[in-house]
């Protein structure tokens, strides 16, 4: 069964660095674009990030913008998330997400959220 699986959630304090990873089961993510989202209990989903299959064209929402970035490792079969200058309003629950069927290799309207599969979340919390 195809499925997404992230990980590498956990507290880290404001200031800090945490990288998660969205990795691929029962398929190879190389031809797909993937997208990380994040979501907080009661608060609309945000983009987060989006990086391309073909020459791995990287996206990112403002708010993030010049502190994560999204890199994939096609050989492990994973898409990778590094945050940087964590802030305590970047606490949420990230996914991860692709269109399997049409598959999608580029990240036209990736804000949208328009995917069809998404993994279960990691929870990352930003506190001291």
């Amino acid at each position: 069964q195809a499925q997404l699986v992230e990980s590498g959630g956990g507290l880290v304090q404001p200031g800090g660095s945490l990288s998660v990873s969205c990795a691929a089961s029962g398929f190879s993510l190389e031809a797909y674009a993937i997208a990380w989202f994040r979501q907080v209990p009661g608060k609309e989903r945000e983009a987060v990030s989006c990086i391309s299959s073909i020459g791995g064209t990287t996206y990112y929402g403002d708010s993030v913008k010049g502190r994560f970035t999204i890199s994939r490792d096609n050989a492990k079969n994973t898409v990778y998330l590094q945050m940087n200058s964590l802030k305590p309003e970047d606490t949420a629950i990230y996914h991860c997400a692709t269109d399997l069927w049409p598959p999608r290799s580029t990240c036209h309207r990736w804000t949208a959220g328009q995917f069809g599969s998404w993994g279960q979340g990691t929870q990352v919390i930003v506190s001291s």
